[in-house]
């Protein structure tokens, strides 16, 4: 990571408070976590503005924490949810226009009442509040900063990404980017009427109205962006956002230095060759159907051990257990993946970035979202292979 990035935005100086919000699951989280550390040790007071499920997590880290509207329990049964989001064709629609919006205000509201005091607000992609907050706290000298967590957040015509709705459409970047800037506009324009609770909030709060696209370009600061990436996956593109700043992946899984391994977990890494290991991440994990049964049967016939990581959904726990396969809800990337013969994710950037960090072969199953764009760029590397969700 890029030393002193995120102070650029703060003039270099030290001790100022510092609000991050995010909206979605670990893999939106872990990187504010890790940037979250970092910026405490160097005498900056943090807090992590998100969803309250997360709120032992980012406390026992040592960091200060507010609770943002909506919740789990505000959104119905998280299952259907999850199921509904992680369609590749309908999940962004449904997650902006049925999660996000109706609960749009009390997350302003929310965010307001976080970022009292502050100095910085660090906002990630879908908190289409956090503009809005910046702007009305503006007077009172509230700064801003955004990250963009994959490639995908940049939308570039010069590297054009894999829109999981729509994943034919990269096939026409061989008309150049004058062409696929304009498909990208069109794009753009689309989600517009998504976005009508949002303009309707700009004018009861008396914000004057605003054509930038929250959802693309009006989610970037104009003081700073991290790119919080490897240059490996994408390069600095001529329409990327003014004031981008490329800082590597910021690494954090929950494996602090003074946790003890899992001994059930060293146990069975311990007791033979390295296994393949399946997983799901943090939210497609949510909607697995039967990838893990199918990863039983994949490790079976090619004669290899297997770690299943599930999640907590009792539904992806199988019921027998040939020898030789292990099962566990979650077991930390970071100690889990250099000890693997290959590993079999879905695409998510934090599991991308781990497996890229562990030197292993992958092979990506993407869900939705930026997961087959980031499986299309780690397989042109040449360090994966993909396959459809179907297959």
């Amino acid at each position: 990571m890029k030393p002193m990035a995120s102070e650029h935005a703060l003039g270099g100086q030290c001790g100022k408070r510092i609000v991050f919000t995010t909206f979605g699951s670990l893999g939106d989280l872990h990187p504010q976590i890790a940037l979250g550390l970092e910026l405490q040790a160097r005498g900056h007071q943090v807090l992590i503005a998100t969803h309250s499920v997360y709120r032992e997590m980012v406390e026992t880290e040592g960091i200060g924490f507010r609770s943002i509207r909506p919740d789990v329990e505000d959104v119905g049964s998280e299952a259907a949810v999850m199921k509904k989001i992680m369609n590749q064709r309908s999940g962004p629609e449904f997650l902006i226009r049925q999660i996000v919006m109706p609960h749009l205000r009390e997350s302003y509201e929310d965010l307001t009442a976080a970022c009292a005091g502050a100095d910085l607000l660090v906002t990630n992609p879908l908190t289409l509040a956090g503009p809005l907050v910046v702007e009305k706290g503006r007077q009172r000298g509230l700064a801003w900063a955004s990250i963009g967590i994959a490639p995908l957040a940049f939308t570039s015509a010069f590297d054009p990404p894999v829109f999981a709705p729509a994943p034919w459409l990269i096939h026409l970047k061989v008309l150049g980017p004058r062409f696929y800037g304009a498909l990208l506009q069109a794009v753009k324009g689309s989600t517009w009427t998504w976005l009508a609770p949002w303009r309707r909030l700009r004018a009861e709060i008396g914000l004057p109205p605003n054509r930038a696209n929250p959802m693309f370009d009006g989610q970037f600061s104009p003081h700073l962006v991290l790119a919080l990436f490897s240059p490996l996956l994408a390069s600095p593109q001529p329409d990327w956002p003014p004031n981008t700043v490329m800082t590597g992946f910021p690494f954090y899984d929950r494996s602090g230095a003074d946790k003890k391994p899992d001994a059930a977990l060293e146990t069975f890494l311990n007791a033979g060759e390295p296994p393949i290991v399946f997983t799901l991440g943090s939210a497609a994990v949510m909607d697995a159907e039967d990838f893990y049964l199918q990863s039983i049967g994949v490790a079976q016939k090619l004669g290899k051990r297997a770690l299943l990581l599930i999640g907590r959904d009792a539904r992806n726990r199988p019921t027998k257990l040939p020898e030789g396969i292990a099962v566990f809800e979650y077991a930390p990337y970071s100690r889990v993946f250099p000890r693997a013969v290959a590993i079999v994710h879905q695409g998510g950037i934090g599991t991308t970035a781990q497996s890229l960090r562990a030197g292993v072969p992958m092979l990506v199953v993407p869900f939705g979202f930026d997961q087959p764009d980031n499986a299309a760029r780690v397989t042109r590397l040449g360090v994966a292979r993909t396959i459809s969700r179907k297959q």
